[in-house]
């Protein structure tokens, strides 16, 4: 067996349903702790957007809203058009449903990580993530400590993987298939840039991913509106079909029955990356404004990128009448890439392979500045400050690499990466639900008055 292979296969074990029913679990009691605290904030959460204190930017430099864009960065990437067709291919209309339940659970847990974050960071300093709250807050100190380490160390390799030799691989295939782009061309120019950007960083890349995350957002969603806009007669029949296939016995059953669950919560979790821990290394740069405040910013990520971004592809794949056509050549169904540009090509024509290997491009770069601080910040913890140069080269480096090479193993070892992120990361949530639940119904009173709403009836907390 090769490494490849033995990494494909510890990968998809720890990716198994016990994992995924971590995740979900953990948002779950998170959810259910806080009394349901995040999903009946969500509308006063999107307000905060447009206040003041989402624009102050305190001695860090870096304001709640840039810090927002830039963790939105790295999680809205190739994953929002191709890795939706590939859980509705796999597991049928329905799984887009699971996608969404999984995200609104996710909005807990992106609050908790994100506000524990920002409470728990050292005096001072406006830098932390999951490795600062375990080592300042878990009891004994040397469990927290190790704890730390394990996330920090397994962030660094899932940088390299996940955030950059996948995506530059994905922006060089995407260059090459639509324009005809030699991959070598596409890597130097993917390497020169990030190099660039990420030397000046997290203001640079804050400034950068404040543009480029609402203009590639912003046109793709306009461009997926437009193709559901053009399938409307279809789109309530798609949208009972994925109810039915969703909510049916068989969805909850073992196997290829059970697929539209399974792929729907593994692809949503990995889309918004709630309870994976990187977006709160990038919410702890930010300055001014209360623990919650800043987990309360931070949760609309998830809400951007599943409920508005993934589910735009995945009702625009659906009513589009392409979900299960045969490849010409293979003779299997459309998944991936090929299967977003059939559904797109259905309104918008030949233009739509441009288009959408130009919305991979940008997703794709936008996902490198985002973990090209969180890998490099996970490397700050574990040097002290030493070597981020010389990782600056390699993550450069590895860009290059991954526009000009296969990929298959660094695929393997990004799940594998991935999960150990995670694991300390759910503990950690789990130990600190309490502190979660009092600091959420601390800030209730706080919330009601910057987000004043007429007619509104004050929400009872704990």
């Amino acid at each position: 067996m090769t490494i490849a292979e033995q990494l494909g296969t510890g990968g998809s074990l720890l990716w198994g349903a016990p994992m995924l029913g971590l995740l979900l679990g953990t948002g779950i009691f998170l959810t259910v702790r806080t009394r349901f605290l995040a999903w009946r904030n969500l509308g006063a959460a999107l307000r905060l957007l447009t206040g003041p204190q989402a624009r102050e930017t305190g001695r860090s430099g870096i304001s709640p809203l840039s810090a927002l864009m830039t963790a939105l960065a790295s999680t809205i990437g190739t994953g929002n058009i191709v890795g939706v067709a590939t859980a509705l291919t796999a597991g049928g209309p329905g799984a887009l449903v699971w996608m969404e339940i999984s995200a609104l659970f996710g909005l807990t847990t992106k609050f908790a990580e994100c506000m524990l974050a920002v409470k728990f960071r050292r005096p001072g300093e406006a830098s932390g993530g999951p490795m600062v709250v375990m080592a300042r807050a878990i009891r004994p100190r040397a469990a927290g400590r190790a704890l730390g380490g394990v996330f920090a160390f397994f962030t660094v390799l899932a940088s390299f993987g996940i955030g950059d030799m996948t995506q530059s691989n994905s922006i060089a295939t995407a260059l090459s298939a639509a324009f005809g782009t030699p991959v070598h061309a596409a890597g130097l120019a993917v390497a020169a840039l990030s190099l660039l950007v990420t030397l000046g960083g997290i203001r640079r890349i804050s400034r950068v991913s404040s543009v480029l995350v609402p203009v590639m957002a912003g046109g793709y969603l306009l461009v997926g509106l437009a193709v559901i806009a053009g399938n409307w007669r279809r789109l309530p029949r798609a949208l009972l079909a994925m109810l039915a296939c969703a909510l049916s016995p068989r969805a909850f059953a073992g196997g290829a029955a059970g697929a539209a669950v399974r792929y729907g919560v593994s692809r949503g979790v990995f889309s918004n990356e709630a309870g994976m821990g990187s977006a709160a290394i990038t919410a702890a740069a930010a300055g001014g404004g209360r623990p919650a405040f800043h987990g309360y910013v931070n949760m609309t990520g998830t809400f951007f990128d599943t409920m508005i971004v993934c589910t735009i592809t995945g009702l625009a794949i659906c009513c589009s009448g392409v979900l299960g056509t045969p490849d010409p050549l293979t003779g299997r169904p459309l998944d991936g890439a090929a299967l977003t540009i059939a559904a797109f090509e259905t309104v918008l024509g030949p233009a739509a392979g441009a288009l959408i290997a130009l919305g991979i491009v940008l997703f794709a770069f936008s996902s490198i500045l985002g973990w090209a601080y969180q890998g490099e910040t996970a490397l700050r913890y574990l040097t002290g400050g030493r070597a981020v140069a010389l990782y600056r080269l390699l993550f450069t480096l590895g860009a290059y690499a991954g526009a000009v090479g296969r990929l298959e193993t660094v695929f393997s070892l990004s799940d594998l990466c991935n999960g150990l992120m995670a694991l300390p990361n759910l503990v950690c949530l789990l130990l600190l639900s309490g502190t979660v639940a009092r600091e959420m119904a601390a800030f209730q009173p706080e919330l009601e008055r910057q987000t004043p709403r007429r007619g509104r009836k004050r929400v009872q907390t704990l």
